[in-house]
């Protein structure tokens, strides 16, 4: 191994260590990140996308979560060929995925998820179910349906919880609750699409209601030792410089009832991982949250996208935002696990190979990657 790669494996170690908490054991810091595939025909996971995630585990991903899988709701997905989680043709499948990944020695965790408004009619033009939403706004400011009843929320809540009992039902080792990126649970937490009066609406605190009641249920489905990670995001797809909340204080207020209802880990979602989420501080999203809540916290954004990531791995320059410094707030303890995307899409055996310091090995990302199953 050249003196290079020698470094690089070094400055990595810290992405390698062991990471153990009430309820869940990890041989490393590396998490495949949530991205969706559209290779599930009818909503089931075949042979190809166990083997997909298996290739991960393989190569030394510590734990690996799902692509976004669909809740029991006619609504609930966006695009054809994404996965469901529910059905026993779909549940068969995904159990075949657990039993792939856990032979290889990985984890893996489902992402339950409901697109809500952003389902779009014509993508689904054999069904008549609607795009939903807490008052059945899409952004900017389009009516796509009626507000949601009180009872339709409590369907959906139940719905959350099914999805998870089932994911400890069949061998998954969590679940993680997609509450991200503009979606039915963000769009309660988001004054554009959450106009009610009741008590799902108001101020952000209380827009934090349903996500609460969703946790709950989910924790009762799942008993207290299961693992329950929740994604969150300021961002939104129309407006990448959205703040939920705009100072730690506004931030801690809006997360503890989601800490309080059961949640165990908290995947901050963020663009860029190295940005600091507030002026005055270096941390970031997932930083903060930590902080805040106590909670374990994974980082995600743009790592590993190209050599800029590498070269500042192996010492060749500083990074235009302190790429170089990601196993060192690892190491600090400002997040606890960093979430792997795209270049995990784009390259099975990423982390085998940052491990090794087998830089010149490493693929860049490239779109065709989004259209196969590597």
């Amino acid at each position: 191994m050249s003196i290079e790669n020698v470094q690089t494996a070094r400055t990595a170690q810290p992405l390698f260590r062991p990471f153990v908490s009430d309820k869940l054991t990890l041989t490393n810091r590396i998490v495949m990140a949530p991205m969706t595939r559209g290779f599930s025909p009818g909503g089931v996971p075949g042979p190809d996308v166990a083997a997909y995630y298996r290739r991960r585990a393989e190569n030394g991903v510590g734990l690996l979560i799902t692509e976004g899988t669909v809740i029991n709701h006619p609504a609930a997905a966006a695009d054809l060929g994404v996965p469901h989680f529910y059905g026993e043709a779909a549940l068969a499948g995904w159990a075949n995925v657990v039993k792939e990944v856990h032979e290889a020695g990985g984890k893996i965790i489902p992402q339950i998820w409901h697109v809500g408004t952003s389902r779009r009619r014509e993508t689904f033009p054999e069904s008549d179910a609607a795009p939903i939403g807490p008052s059945g706004i899409a952004p900017p400011d389009t009516r796509v349906s009626e507000p949601l009843t009180e009872a339709e929320i409590a369907y959906l809540v139940g719905a959350y919880a099914e999805a998870a009992a089932a994911a400890k039902r069949i061998g998954f080792d969590g679940v993680e609750i997609h509450g991200a990126h503009g979606y039915l649970i963000d769009q309660f937490f988001w004054d554009v699409t959450n106009r009610r009066d009741d008590r799902y609406g108001g101020d952000l605190v209380q827009r934090t209601r349903f996500a609460v009641e969703v946790v709950e249920a989910v924790r009762a489905a799942v008993g207290p030792d299961f693992p329950i990670v929740f994604r969150f995001s300021q961002w939104k797809p129309t407006d990448y410089a959205y703040k939920l909340a705009h100072t730690p204080e506004e931030l801690g207020r809006f997360l503890a009832p989601l800490a309080e209802a059961g949640v165990d880990i908290f995947h901050a979602s963020t663009r860029r991982f190295w940005e600091p989420e507030f002026e005055g501080s270096p941390l970031n999203l997932a930083g903060w949250t930590k902080q805040l809540t106590g909670k374990p916290t994974i980082t995600v954004g743009s790592v590993g996208l190209d050599g800029e990531f590498t070269n500042a791995f192996a010492g060749q320059g500083a990074g235009t935002a302190s790429l170089d410094g990601l196993a060192d707030r690892l190491s600090r303890e400002e997040f606890d696990l960093v979430a792997v995307g795209r270049a995990l899409l784009q390259d099975p055996a990423w982390a085998a190979k940052v491990r090794g310091g087998r830089l010149e090995e490493l693929k860049p990302f490239a779109v065709e990657a989004l259209r196969s199953l590597s």
